[in-house]
């Protein structure tokens, strides 16, 4: 996943600022290397950078680059090693077009094979460079036209930005099961992979549908088919503030989105419960296709993070609402050929509401007839627009790299669910206001283990040297032990696993000594007993333990080290 951030316009701004701010609040879709480029006096001009958009930067400012207009991207590696060669934009071999790409092109090896014959020179690995040379080959001197025959050779899913010497007022994109969202403001246009990059401006946001090439010129976008129809489209307002995108008082956007857990918790909650009937109510909701009566079975897609709330939230169903479950990860369930009984409801979870892999496994869904709830941190996102129905998260922007309040967003938008199937069944009023009461508390709860910040980091620095560990949990935190384990990986780098702890003596705890701590999850009241038994196994092979477990729950002798978390339900 790249990130992708153009503008164009005639308002005496610098068109180089305004990208690289642009491409900052886009660094959560990739940070191994960015580049800039544009057109400056009727030429191409550029800069490209391994690392992070600081060091891109850095590079412009000592570069001196002025532009006229300009098109960003930061990078995700996955053609090519993260460098300056194969980091975006990518040329023609004249350098009269510039191209910023986010996904893959399926068959750029038979295409960069004829290419090569056709003497064409490549410079770098990617997948990219061959969309470049390919424009280059076609362009007559209509650049609509040659978009439209390249295109059709194009096989993946894709979304690119180009600019052309030709064309000194105009950025073309074309979108192909990957986003592309156009911001028009008075006299000036934005591109981006995502609308919440499009901070502080308040703009007319146009979304790019499959197969659709835009003309973006200041003020104005005009959309094609790939017949060079012209098609309508839909315009919405979208507004940012500074205060929600900037970082604060905090060192890093991840830090600050762990600290506003509480407050997107609270805005998840906000507005649809019941308690005079024990229920949740969602707005979203009211003109509701889907008739919640008639679901005899769920079927949960997502990937990474929003995977694991899914699964959590599958104990919570099965036991609250009675509801058998299904959790599919997308990316694999996409290639299946699935079986859509009668009674099913598709609940897919994405944050960004853009994750290629959930969309591609929701189309072909619908395509059998399934209806297809959305749960989304992003209004007016592909999945939102594509679903029957979307329940949106209101958890603001997520910057970082790592998922942390749609996390707990998802599991609380998915708590209220469970408790909408449960009182359609059998669970009482009184069980569901117990139930509400419960969910109430959890802002002012999380807030209590973040008063415990110094302790965890003390803790975090302690157990730094350490190139393992393992997650366990059971029930409801096996789930969760996952996504403890990813989190460690996708922030530190460090190798970690999750593991539900009842599995550990089928092999895994050959891996324990005591250079592998492990993460213990032991709130759950009603595995707490056997998750202790299988924390002495690990002691026995003098694995250090640290423990995440609730202010009654007794591991002197057992754990090194504990955080303890306020008490709730299981």
């Amino acid at each position: 996943m790249c990130g992708i951030f153009g503008y164009v316009g005639k308002r005496n701004r610098n068109p180089v600022n305004i990208v690289l701010e642009g491409l900052k609040k886009l660094e959560y879709r990739g940070y191994d290397s960015a580049g800039i480029a544009g057109i400056s006096h009727g030429k191409v001009r550029f800069c490209k950078e391994v690392g992070k958009i600081a060091a891109l930067e850095k590079q412009v400012e000592l570069s001196g680059l002025s532009l006229e207009m300009a098109v960003g991207h930061t990078r995700w590696a996955s053609h090519g090693k993260p460098n300056t060669i194969n980091a975006h934009p990518h040329f023609d071999q004249n350098y009269t077009l510039a191209v910023v790409h986010n996904g893959i092109i399926e068959n750029h090896a038979s295409l960069r094979k004829k290419l090569i014959v056709e003497g064409i020179t490549f410079v770098s690995e990617t997948d990219t460079e061959v969309v470049a040379h390919l424009i280059g080959v076609h362009y007559k001197g209509n650049m609509l036209v040659t978009l439209r025959e390249v295109s059709h050779l194009l096989k993946g899913a894709f979304a690119l930005t180009i600019i052309h010497k030709d064309y000194p007022d105009t950025i073309f994109a074309i979108s192909h099961e990957s986003p592309i969202v156009i911001g028009l403001g008075e006299n000036e246009a934005f591109v981006s992979s995502d609308s919440q990059a499009f901070t502080e401006h308040t703009l007319d946001a146009i979304y790019l549908s499959k197969s659709e090439i835009a003309c973006i010129t200041p003020g104005e976008c005009k959309i094609y088919d790939l017949d060079m129809q012209k098609v309508d489209k839909t315009v919405e307002k979208v507004s940012s503030s500074h205060s929600v995108t900037s970082k604060g008082e905090y060192k890093h956007y991840t830090l600050k989105e762990i600290h506003e857990q509480p407050e997107s918790i609270q805005r998840a909650i906000d507005n649809r419960l019941s308690e005079i009937y024990g229920t949740a109510q969602f707005a979203e909701m009211i003109a509701n296709p889907i008739d919640f009566t008639s679901v005899e079975r769920i079927l949960i897609l997502a990937c990474g993070t929003s995977l694991y709330a899914g699964f959590v939230s599958s104990y919570m169903i099965e036991d609250k609402a009675r509801i058998p479950v299904q959790v599919e990860i997308s990316s694999e369930f996409r290639y299946k050929n699935p079986i859509v009984l009668p009674g099913t409801l598709t609940i897919a979870i994405s944050q960004s509401g853009e994750t290629a892999d959930t969309i591609a496994a929701v189309r072909e869904l619908k395509s059998k007839g399934g209806k297809v709830l959305a749960i989304c941190n992003v209004q007016g996102s592909t999945l939102t627009r594509e679903a029957d129905a979307a329940l949106m998260l209101h958890a603001g922007p997520e910057i970082g790299v790592c998922s942390t309040k749609a996390f707990t967003s998802q599991l609380t938008v998915l708590a209220l669910l469970t408790l909408v199937f449960a009182r359609i069944r059998h669970m009482n009023k009184e069980e569901g206001r117990e139930f509400i009461k419960e969910i109430i508390a959890i802002p002012e709860k999380v807030r209590e283990v973040l008063e415990q910040a110094s302790h965890i980091e003390a803790l975090a620095k302690k157990y730094a040297k350490f190139d393992n560990f393992f997650f366990l949990g059971r029930n409801y935190l096996y789930p969760t032990s996952l996504e403890g384990a990813l989190k460690l990986k996708e922030i530190s780098y460090i190798n970690a696993n999750g593991y539900p702890a009842g599995e550990m003596k089928h092999g895994p705890i050959a891996l324990i000594n005591e250079n592998c701590p492990t993460v213990a999850l032991c709130a759950n009241k009603l595995t707490f007993e056997k998750l202790v038994s299988n924390l002495m196994e690990v002691k026995a092979r003098s694995g250090k333990v640290i423990a995440i477990a609730a202010k009654n729950q007794d591991l002197s002798g057992i754990a090194d080290d504990v955080i303890v978390i306020p008490e709730t339900i299981d």
